[in-house]
């Protein structure tokens, strides 16, 4: 047994959904991060809407705003939400050979979406590398991180660079 000190564990030690019945519905934003380390040639390809299987940036905007809205089937406890906004940027940061992913999510609710940002921006950045694997295995996805979120009883959060 447990001292049900975790949220996420009921009175047998099992995982669980938490009850946000008695929360109150707020505004709530969040942003997340990830970056596609990648040969410059792979780069310069994908800016130019050149690489083989089409438009990598379209059909990745296309995956991280499906995913955010599919993040309670990919996440055990996560709280299925009624999704107001999902975006993501695309920024070349051609020094460091690196695509820039950032996806920002917002929702009226109970709940944060802190993990359908953070979803968003991670399948997102698989789909660059499914895109244009073909020319470039050596891709690495790294820095998956929050930026920032807002709402909630825990307020605002914002992640210096």
């Amino acid at each position: 047994m447990t001292d049900n000190n975790f949220t996420h564990l009921n009175k047998q030690g099992r995982g669980r959904m938490v009850d946000v019945t008695e929360k109150k519905i707020t505004s709530r934003f969040a942003r997340a991060q990830a970056e596609v380390f990648m040969k410059k040639e792979t780069l310069e390809k994908i800016k130019e809407g050149e690489m083989a299987k089409g438009d990598v940036l379209g059909v990745a905007q296309v995956a991280g705003v499906m995913a955010a809205k599919r993040t309670p089937e990919l996440i055990p406890m996560c709280h299925p939400l009624p999704i107001s906004a999902v975006d993501l940027e695309f920024r070349f940061l051609e020094e460091e050979s690196c695509l820039l992913l950032e996806a920002a999510v917002k929702v009226n609710g109970r709940t944060g979406v802190e993990m359908e940002a953070l979803t968003a921006v991670s399948i997102a950045a698989l789909t660059v590398y499914d895109m244009c694997k073909a020319v470039d295995k050596k891709m690495e996805i790294r820095r998956i991180c929050l930026l920032e979120k807002e709402g909630g009883k825990s307020g605002r959060f914002y992640r210096e660079r």
